[in-house]
């Protein structure tokens, strides 16, 4: 997916703010029954990641960018292709919304497939979801399938953060 969770598309402006503790969006665990066959600590950890995808597919940088950790590392498949450390979301925001304006790419909507792994061990956590990607690019509809999604999580007060994810395009 050339757009990794485009919302931080328009992130740019919310840079600051994800930085800042204040920013934060608080995530706790949910208390909706876990779907079938989950644990309520991995429906848990799925919150953020549902969360991520949601605001990205409302629009909502803001919010989407509340979700990652003030220190983060990044996997993309547009140059520079990794990002890492403080304020890496929002440095990926800058590539992403430099890289998606070159490319005209336009109405993007990521669905999640049902998770393959979700491992949860105290406060970290580790998940691998099949994604799809659908777009416009120059107006021409467009869509990536098989894609896959790893995040990597921490919670800190019953607050889970995306602290690392990498896109692999199928």
């Amino acid at each position: 997916m050339k757009r990794l969770l485009v919302v931080f598309v328009f992130a740019v402006a919310m840079q600051a703010a994800a930085q800042a503790p204040s920013a934060a969006k608080p995530v706790t665990k949910t208390t909706k029954p876990a779907p079938q066959g989950m644990s309520k600590e991995k429906a848990a950890v799925m919150v953020p990641i549902k969360q991520f995808v949601d605001d990205f597919n409302k629009g909502d940088a803001k919010s989407a960018i509340a979700l990652c950790a003030d220190e983060a590392h990044i996997i993309d498949e547009f140059p520079p292709y990794q990002w890492s450390g403080a304020g890496a979301c929002g440095q990926w925001a800058n590539d992403n919304d430099a890289d998606t304006k070159k490319n005209g790419v336009t109405d993007q909507v990521v669905t999640l497939g049902r998770p393959k792994h979700v491992e949860v061990t105290g406060d970290h956590a580790y998940v691998v979801v099949p994604v799809d990607y659908a777009f416009k690019q120059g107006g021409k509809p467009m869509k990536e399938t098989g894609s896959t999604l790893t995040v990597a999580l921490e919670n800190s007060g019953n607050n889970w953060r995306i602290t690392s994810w990498a896109w692999s395009k199928n």
